[in-house]
């Protein structure tokens, strides 16, 4: 079995990390491959870039909605100064709009695409960061908003273009992805308080269901700041049999 880890956290000798090397000292007892990213240590850009929407730009690409985003106009302005956007106005004159669909999508941005092949390549996906805010911190928002990009991770079919939540076709091979967060909270506020439900519906059923992932695994390490030694060890014991019996 092949693991994707994608991990987050800008402290290099965080609890956040103890728990990743007890997961992936799990991971190598039984045998199986593995790849870590580690989303701050390779400087992973999570800002939506302009070359972002040249996975948006296919042939699967509605025809009326091609001519509303005006791509001749977007090809210009995002050319740069005045005299690239004097060459590239003459560059695409005479071009077809299938040459642009083309030449769009030929710009699509190498960080994405070497992460896209990563998962492409994996059987599970596993994120190990801290919650902020209820949610992921936002470098694995923004791998997630740039990696699950329309045409690798999912389509829309004509219903899903018009604003329909169940008008997409999921991409994604991949069934199982598990998340071990890190919290502030105790278990307590995050049931009761609705945390714990709002983040997995928003998670779960969007972020990660809809490209196709099939099933996904909580794992909460609540109270790290509060808890004892004896409590972390436990925690840390609980990732290496989940990397161990995955």
């Amino acid at each position: 079995m092949k693991v994707l880890i994608i991990y987050a956290h800008p402290n290099p000798v965080s609890f956040t990390k103890a728990i990743l090397d007890n997961f992936v000292r799990g991971l190598n007892e039984a045998g199986h491959q593995y790849e870590i990213v580690d989303l701050y240590k390779i400087k992973f850009n999570p800002v939506l870039q302009d070359k972002d929407s040249a996975f948006f730009v296919d042939k699967d690409l509605p025809e009326w909605l091609f001519r509303q985003m005006d791509m001749r106009k977007m090809i210009i302005e995002l050319a740069g100064g005045p005299v690239r956007r004097l060459v590239a106005k003459l560059y695409i004159k005479n071009k077809s709009d299938d040459d642009l669909r083309e030449l769009i999508s030929s710009q699509k941005p190498k960080d994405v695409l070497a992460q896209q092949k990563k998962v492409a390549e994996a059987d599970v996906l596993v994120f190990i960061t801290q919650v902020i805010w209820m949610h992921f911190p936002a470098i694995i928002k923004g791998w997630l908003e740039r990696v699950f990009s329309y045409g690798f991770a999912y389509r829309l079919n004509e219903s899903g273009w018009h604003g329909d939540p169940d008008g997409r076709i999921p991409l994604l091979k991949i069934k199982k992805a598990i998340i071990m967060h890190p919290t502030f909270f105790n278990e307590i506020v995050y049931r009761e308080k609705g945390f714990k439900e709002s983040m997995e519906k928003i998670i779960d059923n969007w972020s990660l269901k809809y490209p196709g992932i099939q099933t996904v695994d909580h794992i909460y390490f609540h109270s790290i700041l509060a808890v004892d030694n004896d409590t972390r060890k436990k925690y840390l014991e609980i990732a290496y049999l989940k990397g161990k019996n995955l």
